[in-house]
């Protein structure tokens, strides 16, 4: 399931869309519903431009949240592919309020740069105190 995600994001980072599709739908089927990998095959979709299969993803995550555990940040991942900020930035501060792990990878996550030069995401890092 790593190998398909790995390469999936791989992928994406190419602009291969539809590769990155196809590798990480395969990992959505090994993980079991895992819900990061939900949301990196959300936002492969939303940047290859179906805008309708990414928002059915975050209805999935949505849905999967009232049985478990789903990370703010996921949500975001996925919002910021659609290029929503406003969704993004209330996910992630949900998520700072989680204190989810994930936001350790804040200043550099490829996924979160569609909403980096937003005001907001300079006062997260702010709050979270990372070090210069």
């Amino acid at each position: 399931m790593v190998a398909h995600v790995r390469l999936g994001l791989a992928y994406e980072q190419k602009g291969m869309y539809e590769d990155a599709v196809a590798e990480l739908d395969k990992a959505r089927t090994l993980s079991k519903e895992n819900p990061l990998v939900i949301a990196a095959l959300g936002h492969a979709y939303a940047l290859s431009g179906n805008r309708r299969r990414a928002q059915e993803l975050l209805a999935d995550l949505k849905q999967l949240s009232k049985k478990r555990y789903v990370s703010g940040y996921d949500m975001a991942v996925i919002y910021s592919g659609l290029r929503e900020p406003d969704q993004a930035f209330a996910w992630l501060e949900k998520a700072y309020q989680d204190r989810e792990g994930s936001l350790v990878y804040l200043k550099v996550e490829p996924w979160l740069d569609p909403i980096r030069s937003d005001p907001r995401f300079q006062d997260l890092i702010r709050r979270m105190a990372f070090p210069p």
